[in-house]
């Protein structure tokens, strides 16, 4: 039985954590179904959004046996492999050619805060729980949790959080720049929907548009002159495709 939903509407691809007996808890297993499914979403060239969610708790982690078997031995290749696997769940959601955001209710744990940092824009509930979790079970970050952190949010978040194992609320996190918009639950995937269809309704032109700010924002900045440059061929070919 597949732990994560896939659907498209408007040119939207919704993917929606279903394991809600474990809050979502990224197996080895639902990782892949994860990634094949964003996969999925950047070959349909009718999809120009992409919305996570996880219904009402986001994503609890990795599961403590994928952990738990790293540990044991990290070098094993089948160990290796796996945890490998549930970093490439949110790696792949964070490259994939088309704007994504994540809708977060409930708790965003470990490599459910990464999964919803690596997108590009995050809608929360106003009593979403964002944390690390690592320091609490006695690990160091994994991930590249800082760097995700600091590219969002930058350094005094990614200490208070990373280093310090700080917990935030839907509202503290949109006063940090975790964040764009906070509302009640029951309005957080309809929120998040309005904007990828907004997005979505010109799949080519957000396909292309996210590919520029992705190389602008990327970590280190990009000089004003090289953002002009970069930026003037996609330019050039939407307003030619606009006049026909």
């Amino acid at each position: 039985m597949t732990e994560v939903r896939y659907e498209v509407t408007d040119g939207v691809a919704v993917i929606t954590l279903d394991a809600p007996e474990r809050r979502n808890a990224l197996s080895v297993e639902m990782s892949q179904q994860l990634t094949d499914a964003a996969r999925t979403a950047e070959s349909d060239q009718s999809v120009g959004a992409l919305v996570v969610t996880g219904g009402s708790h986001f994503c609890a982690g990795a599961v403590r046996s994928v952990l738990a078997d790293t540990g044991r031995d990290p070098v094993e290749d089948g160990a290796y492999r796996n945890l490998e696997t549930v970093y490439r769940a949110f790696t792949t959601v964070g490259e994939i050619g088309v704007p994504t955001i994540a809708a977060v209710r409930g708790a965003a744990v470990g490599a459910g805060l990464n999964l919803a940092l690596a997108t590009d824009l995050r809608i929360v509930s106003r009593t979403a729980r964002l944390l690390p979790g690592f320091a609490q079970i006695g690990i160091h970050p994994g991930g590249g949790h800082f760097t995700l952190i600091n590219r969002v949010a930058g350094r005094e978040a990614a200490a208070a959080l990373g280093l310090f194992g700080e917990e935030v609320d839907g509202e503290r996190a949109v006063a940090l720049g975790l964040a764009w918009a906070a509302y009640d639950d029951a309005d957080v995937l309809e929120r998040a929907m309005a904007l990828a269809t907004r997005v979505a309704a010109d799949p080519a032109l957000a396909r292309r548009t996210v590919g520029s700010f992705r190389r602008e924002t990327a970590p280190g900045g990009m000089p004003w002159d090289v953002a002009v440059e970069l930026e003037r061929s996609p330019q050039m070919w939407s307003l030619r495709r606009r006049e026909g």
